[in-house]
């Protein structure tokens, strides 16, 4: 994502080479959005995966329905929009088949069960190989999954977003779908390379979040800053550990860091090789405990867990 919008300025340079750097330390995992630029993240993808179709499982969204300007026009579940969207992303990627596809938001004027039906369409045209939903409660989850195999969740989990805990991961694992943990890095906080909102362009997105605002991001920088210490007794990086404990929550969940360099790339990567004893999980928990994270994740909250 921040490749394209949202986090600054990118280099597309830069962006291919962290891509291809990606595939070459054994990443095979690529998810995006249309929503993404709008439309150029797609784009960019789909030109750093040219002739590399078969290393990569390619996972792209489509829900939050944008035009070509870059205005937002609405969360969009109608099944007309779901198949135009697919042949839109499939045409910006330059591929045949797209491994997951999710519905970014979920639509509350449009019943799951026609969203989801016209997502299954797709799987039987050999368009989708599997389906994929983002941000949805339970409730949703359940009755997606009675109309076609949901494959994949992908909300925000991480040290400082554990709400899923509560009720999502127990249902995802009880009809067996996998857990995608976008953000494990906090939207960069974690890292501790955020000591203030001044660090982030003036165009950067998460100057408008909660979390980056105010009282609330004195209280979260002191969080990182436990973590921090606690990495430098490890001789890792405060977002390694950040990275090790959502690895270690599950074989069942995969976080999806993103980042616009390979330096930063492969620092993440190296945290697979990161084993957390159970002393390590249980001191993480006391400078991390569920519900630390001072300010909501999005300034409005309407559009998750529906």
């Amino acid at each position: 994502m921040g490749m394209s919008e949202f986090y600054g300025t990118a280099d597309e340079g830069e962006s291919l080479a962290t891509i291809h750097r990606a595939l070459e330390l054994g990443v095979n995992f690529l998810d995006t959005a249309d929503e993404y630029g709008p439309f150029t993240n797609e784009r960019l993808v789909g030109k750093a995966i040219k002739g590399r179709r078969d290393q990569v499982v390619l996972a792209t969204k489509f829900g939050n329905e944008r035009r070509e300007d870059g205005s937002f026009v609405r969360i969009n579940g109608r099944p007309d929009y779901v198949r135009a969207a697919c042949d839109g992303s499939l045409r910006r990627l330059g591929v045949d088949y797209i491994d997951l596809y999710y519905q970014h938001r979920v639509d509350p004027t449009v019943p799951i069960e026609e969203t989801v039906g016209a997502m299954a369409g797709l799987v039987q045209q050999g368009k989708v190989r599997y389906l994929g939903l983002s941000e949805a409660a339970p409730a949703t989850i359940r009755r997606a999954h009675a109309v076609h195999p949901i494959t994949a969740l992908e909300t925000e989990y991480s040290l400082w977003s554990r709400d899923p805990e509560d009720e999502i991961l127990p249902t995802v694992r009880e009809l067996g779908i996998g857990f995608v943990a976008y953000s494990p890095l906090g939207r960069g906080f974690l890292t501790g390379q955020i000591t203030s909102v001044e660090n982030l362009a003036p165009d950067d997105w998460r100057r408008t979040t909660p979390r980056f605002q105010g009282k609330n991001f004195q209280k979260n920088l002191t969080l990182v800053e436990r973590v921090k210490k606690m990495a430098s007794e490890k001789h890792i990086t405060a977002g390694q550990l950040a990275l090790a404990w959502v690895l270690a929550q599950g074989k069942d969940i995969v976080p999806i860091p993103g980042t616009k360099h390979r330096n930063y790339l492969e620092e993440n990567v190296a945290a697979v090789g990161i084993t957390l004893t159970r002393e390590d999980r249980a001191r993480i928990e006391e400078v991390a405990p569920k519900g630390v994270a001072a300010g909501e994740r999005y300034a409005d909250m309407s559009a998750v867990n529906r």
